[in-house]
């Protein structure tokens, strides 16, 4: 399979990038997304240029490194997938392509592809852990978590934390992101102690950070590979509403209702 690729470059962060263009030939589409980057890389290199620099680590659609916008999909055009997962033979032969890194101004980019997401780390160093020592682990029954809660926390304990969401949404919002932090640790018995002061401190990082605000288009939930759900944001503004107000109550843990599906 041959491709045309418009592949963002940038030197640096305080530098002024541009659309680079290179023809791949001879491709496999049984490689993935990133091979198919690496068979580009070695040739560059084989001609003395510079590689195109892009974010990967596990290649196995866990860690969520792999960031990178392609022909206008976080991730590329595969809902439930991320850019490592994509193979070639999800592209017609012949086709062009155009990589650009995450475009938000909270995700300042390093160089190429690589953009600084230490924003998502801060989010959750503001409070999406649970500070106790717990000493020797427990048995698996000591602590009894009711089914519907363990589901809807482990639904949102999913995240990856790549900022698809944030490239996605037009606003440049996080809401998705921390939503999935605050409610992996709300639903859940261990995550009641520090449940006010977490929201709080990571909604406020959030805003901090730089990240838009949430205005619905729900781009977030399209682009997500976990496809964390959308009534995750319900959650989190319930949470935090009931954390600004002194209420300690926790959140319903049926199934969203309607209008937050």
């Amino acid at each position: 399979m041959n491709f045309t690729l418009h592949i963002w470059r940038q030197p640096g962060r305080n530098e002024t990038g541009a659309f680079e263009t290179h023809a791949v030939t001879g491709i496999s589409p049984d490689l993935s997304f990133l091979e198919m980057l690496d068979v580009l890389n070695e040739e560059l290199v084989g001609r003395g240029e510079a590689p195109i620099a892009f974010d990967h680590d596990c290649r196995e659609g866990i860690c969520g490194s792999c960031a990178m916008v392609i022909n206008g999909d976080p991730h590329g055009p595969l809902p439930g997938t991320t850019t490592c997962q994509l193979y070639m033979r999800h592209f017609d032969d012949g086709a062009e392509i155009t990589v650009e890194p995450w475009r938000a101004r909270a995700f300042p980019v390093l160089r190429d592809l690589i953009v600084d997401r230490g924003a998502l780390d801060a989010i959750v160093q503001a409070g999406g852990y649970v500070s106790v020592n717990s000493g020797a682990a427990p048995d698996a029954h000591t602590v009894t978590v009711a089914k519907q809660a363990a589901d809807a926390a482990f639904e949102a304990a999913a995240c990856i934390g790549c900022g698809a969401c944030v490239a996605a949404c037009p606003n440049g919002s996080a809401m998705l992101f921390t939503a999935a932090k605050v409610v992996q640790y709300a639903l859940l018995p261990q995550g009641a102690p520090e449940r006010s002061r977490r929201v709080i401190g990571m909604v406020e990082t959030m805003d901090a950070a730089g990240f838009g605000n949430c205005s619905n288009h729900y781009a977030c939930v399209e682009a997500c590979p976990k496809e964390i759900p959308l009534y995750t944001i319900a959650r989190l503004n319930r949470e935090f509403l009931g954390a600004a107000l002194g209420s300690r109550e926790f959140i319903e843990l049926e199934r969203p209702h309607a209008h937050e599906e």
